[in-house]
């Protein structure tokens, strides 16, 4: 297994996020083009992980963004395709997004996760990360 940066938005990613995403969230809307394009253009990083085939199996999102007080990094939309799980996809794609942060200068990385998945929150408890005392709020526009 290899990990990779997306560079460009092309068939075979748009195919492989159209299968993925699902499995993320039933709910969550399939990404366009233009909206994986904005990504790739802007200082977030789009990793993914290749199979022995050359078969998209994962996916992660960096993303990276500068406040006043310094740069941050947070993780998102981590997906290892059902048919992958349990074979050190989700791990191969955590190492790398930790290594790329720190090769940034981020002083940490935040994620969140859903306590119901179990099997993910054991891995970033393993890797290192924390959980913090903080309150999580979400506005709806």
């Amino acid at each position: 297994m290899k990990i990779v940066e997306a560079k460009s938005v092309d068939r075979e990613l748009l195919e492989a996020l159209d299968r993925l995403v699902p499995q993320l969230s039933t709910g969550a809307p399939l990404p366009s083009r233009e909206a994986l394009a904005e990504i790739l253009a802007s200082p977030s990083q789009l990793l993914l992980a290749r199979d022995e085939t050359d078969t998209i199996v994962g996916t992660l999102t960096l993303t990276v963004f500068r406040i006043p007080t310094a740069l941050r990094c947070r993780i998102e939309d981590v997906i290892v395709d059902t048919e992958a799980r349990g074979h050190g996809v989700g791990e191969a794609l955590m190492r790398a997004a930790l290594e790329r942060a720190r090769a940034l200068g981020a002083p940490t990385v935040d994620l969140t996760s859903n306590p119901k998945r179990e099997s993910a929150n054991r891995l970033y408890l393993r890797l290192g990360f924390e959980p913090r005392q903080t309150n999580i709020y979400r506005y709806e526009i």
